[in-house]
């Protein structure tokens, strides 16, 4: 529980695209533990405002992600996978709640994840826009209408040159709600990719498809095609600005939550 009521945020990776945009979402929403950055960031030592463009704030941009942890009621991640696992575990050793937005995570880091919602609570979610979250829940029940012996369903996302992984986490995540409309898992029946003599589409198949180029935030089309229809769910983000309301809007809401594991659909709850 927050002391005196006031929640306190730290933001790893608070260098990066995602980072400086939390930081000016934060003024006036909750009170700013700390920041940090990778080990060797030119960022490191910089007043945390003067990094957004705003008045000096008095902290500055640290490297010790266990210090944050010890100072924050809540940490948000937006940061790369393969820091996830000690990330958890940081959570865990100082009892902090923890916003996950960190997607292309590997077995080890799931499990990492999993394991600290049952110490600490967690909201883990591929894309905290409020949208998007809407968007899933729409598509799970569509999906359970539209019966696959009649209805295809094809993923299309499209991200900026620099996005690492692919699929994209909320592309994946659409089609996690796909498949659970359909009651069926989605290993068993995703198309990743097309090429060559595929031969006729499968019924039942969810194909999700990947595009990067330029400076795309997000855009994401959930298509449901049958003979003689065809019509489409479509996000399109136009700024980063969307996910870190929605990334600063679960820490306040988990912070006062139990251990467990949440999504953003129950943080809208």
């Amino acid at each position: 529980m927050p002391a005196g009521g006031v929640t306190t945020i730290g933001i790893l990776g608070c260098g990066g695209r995602m980072g400086r945009m939390l930081l000016q979402e934060l003024s006036g929403r909750a009170s700013l533990a700390g920041g940090v950055d990778s080990p060797g960031s030119g960022w490191i030592g910089r007043d945390l405002g003067t990094l957004i463009g705003a008045e000096p704030c008095g902290l500055t941009v640290g490297e010790d992600a266990d210090a944050l942890f010890s100072s924050a009621d809540v940490v948000i991640d937006f940061t790369v996978a393969n820091a996830v696992a000690r990330h958890a575990g940081l959570a865990v050793l100082h009892g902090t709640a923890l916003v996950m937005g960190t997607t292309g995570l590997d077995t080890e880091a799931e499990a990492a994840l999993h394991q600290a919602a049952t110490k600490v609570p967690v909201v883990r979610a591929a894309n905290m826009s409020i949208g998007v979250t809407l968007l899933t829940m729409l598509v799970e029940k569509l999906a359970l209408q539209l019966t696959p012996d009649r209805y295809d369903i094809e993923i299309v996302e499209m991200h900026h040159r620099h996005k690492r992984d692919a699929p994209s986490g909320t592309a994946l995540a659409l089609a996690e709600a796909a498949a659970r409309g359909r009651g069926v898992a989605l290993d068993q029946v995703q198309r990743r990719s097309r090429d060559g003599d595929t031969g006729p589409r499968p019924p039942g198949e969810i194909g999700i498809m990947s595009l990067r180029g330029g400076d795309v935030v997000g855009d994401h089309s959930v298509i449901f095609a049958s003979d003689g229809e065809r019509f489409e769910l479509s996000h399109k983000a136009s700024s980063r600005q969307i996910f870190a309301q929605g990334a600063i809007t679960a820490a306040l809401w988990v912070a006062t939550r139990p251990p467990g594991l949440y999504s953003m659909a129950d943080v809208l709850k």
